[in-house]
């Protein structure tokens, strides 16, 4: 991709459609100059916010459709719009026609998962997808997938979630052997579910060069950052995603309710205005949005439909990140690592002279 990165965008998706599509899309284009752009949706809505971004403008495409995927539609309805070509459809379907090398959108979570399965298909060797996000951690940050794809994993899903995730990985951390872990309730051997133990089985044997398999993990690993791939089921993992932010928020509360309690404590926060700035700044949720759609056949990012543009132009960089550093080729090479590692472990076949 010598000539820079192009970004389909669903710009009416999420609770501000093109208000905070194009906005994020500018902080975006600042930070990647070389990214132009395809803008989805009412034309109406979406020009006049172009218009107030020159440099923007000048490298964006905006194609007509007055199609909305709605916050609250089923899989089943988000579908059938996607047939009539609604933004979310069309943005997905530019990457499968090679017209863009990622789509974004802020739009309903199922239904972009279920309109993109449709279209773009699942890579060979990989099953099931799985919803990946980035965890802010004591050592930085860590990737964990599934956060809410799919619901329940066997073994064999639970291998290619590590597959997927290490390829990430690679890319998001620029490491060559990213750190992985499987989630459970102990990290003793004998401890969990079988599907969760005849996993790491396979990944101890696999023994893939691109993994650096750290066994199991438990819930407290998420915040410390232990590993920098950390693989769970799809509702384990959405569970743990919803609890973290929910205890951020409970937290936040809690501070901002202890330093209004008295005058002393107003006098302290104000005097600590400047830790407690770097703390928000930490915890942003905008420094960490943008869930990765893995396993299909095409960059896929989910952003929060609450997001603002600064959280929007976050979910654009993953994109852009992703494509330019060639994701899918980076999963396909770590799936046939596999395959000729776990060949290559199998006890060679008996010949003629030692059989019976």
């Amino acid at each position: 991709m010598t000539n820079g990165v192009r970004i389909a965008l669903d710009a009416m998706g999420g609770d501000f459609g093109p208000s905070v599509v194009v906005p994020g899309a500018a902080i975006a284009r600042d930070r990647r100059p070389d990214t132009s752009y395809l803008f989805f949706g009412d034309e109406k809505q979406i020009r006049p916010l172009l218009e107030q971004h020159p440099k923007l403008a000048a490298v964006s495409e905006i194609r007509h459709t007055d199609v909305v995927v709605k916050s609250d539609d089923k899989p089943s309805q988000a579908v059938r719009a996607g047939r009539r070509g609604s933004s979310m459809w069309l943005a997905i379907e530019a990457v499968k026609k090679g017209e863009a090398d990622a789509a974004v959108s802020a739009g309903n979570t199922g239904a972009l998962m279920a309109l993109s399965k449709i279209c773009l298909h699942m890579l060979p060797g990989i099953e099931r997808p799985a919803l990946a996000a980035i965890w802010p951690t004591l050592r930085g940050e860590s990737i964990v997938l599934d956060v809410g794809a799919t619901i329940g994993a066997d073994a064999e899903h639970l291998f290619d979630l590590a597959i997927m995730g290490s390829a990430m990985a690679r890319i998001f951390f620029d490491i060559d052997r990213p750190t992985v872990g499987l989630l459970n309730v102990g990290t003793e051997e004998i401890k969990g579910l079988e599907e969760v133990k005849a996993a790491s089985r396979r990944l101890r044997e696999a023994n893939i060069p691109t993994i650096d398999y750290r066994g199991f993990v438990e819930g407290d690993d998420l915040g410390k950052g232990t590993v920098d791939v950390v693989v769970t089921e799809g509702f384990t993992g959405n569970i743990a995603l919803k609890t973290a932010e929910g205890t951020a928020k409970q937290i936040a509360q809690y501070m901002r309710d202890a330093f209004r309690s008295s005058l002393l404590s107003k006098i302290g926060a104000l005097l600590a205005r400047g830790a407690f700035q770097a703390l928000k700044q930490k915890i942003d949720p905008r420094r960490v949005n943008g869930g990765l759609f893995l396993g299909l056949d095409g960059v896929i990012i989910k952003s929060h439909g609450s997001m603002d543009s600064v959280g929007f132009a976050g979910a654009i960089e993953v994109g852009y990140d992703m494509a330019r550093h060639k994701l899918l080729d980076k999963i396909r090479e770590t799936i046939t690592l596999s395959s000729e590692a776990e060949a290559s472990a199998l006890p060679p076949p008996a010949d003629d002279a030692t059989r019976g």
